[in-house]
């Protein structure tokens, strides 16, 4: 990233991003926002103490507009901060919610905004399962990079595209540094 952009660019705002998803559904559906949930890494306290205070800010203030935080410590390697720290279980936590939600009937639509290829057997096992009910769907963020978006090889699974001027819309210009 170029030394003259601020270090919060990039974020977004992410009940706004599930309105906006809620507002563009497939055609001939409706969709009403029920719960957001973002699955993060947390930096460690003790390793990178104003990082993990502007991370618990975050979260508060997600919190406040009602998403669900679901976080997982990041994990250092023992020559840290020589290479970086990784996030690790996030998406073990999320494809785990992901199918355990759709068996409890928690949701009517369930949407991954990732594309990450480590969600696909979760999006598949609910897409194929249930048959539609509830639904599996997918966002990603149009690029001019050619970024792929999760799918399942023969599965019409329904994408929500994001555009530059979507971003626009929801992202969050919040410096939770300060």
């Amino acid at each position: 990233m170029p030394s003259n952009v601020p270090h919060y660019a990039g974020q977004s705002d992410p009940l706004k991003l599930g309105h906006l998803i809620c507002s563009r559904p497939p055609p001939g559906a409706t969709r009403i926002l029920h719960e957001v949930r973002v699955y993060t890494g947390r930096p460690d306290a003790s390793k990178q103490a104003r990082a993990y205070a502007a991370h618990m800010k975050q979260c508060a203030a997600w919190q406040r507009q009602g998403a669900v935080v679901i976080p997982r410590i990041l994990r250092y390697p023992f020559d840290w901060p020589t290479s970086k720290h990784q996030e690790k279980g996030i998406d073990v936590a999320l494809a785990i919610d992901f199918v355990a939600l759709a068996i409890d009937g928690a949701y009517d639509v369930g949407v991954i905004a990732s594309t990450d290829s480590d969600l696909r057997p979760a999006l598949e096992y609910v897409y194929l399962k249930f048959g539609g009910r509830p639904r599996a769907e997918v966002m990603n963020w149009r690029s001019t990079t050619g970024a792929r978006r999760l799918s399942v090889p023969g599965a019409n699974i329904w994408c929500h595209w994001i555009e530059r001027q979507d971003y626009d819309q929801i992202q969050d210009l919040t410096d939770y540094t300060k």
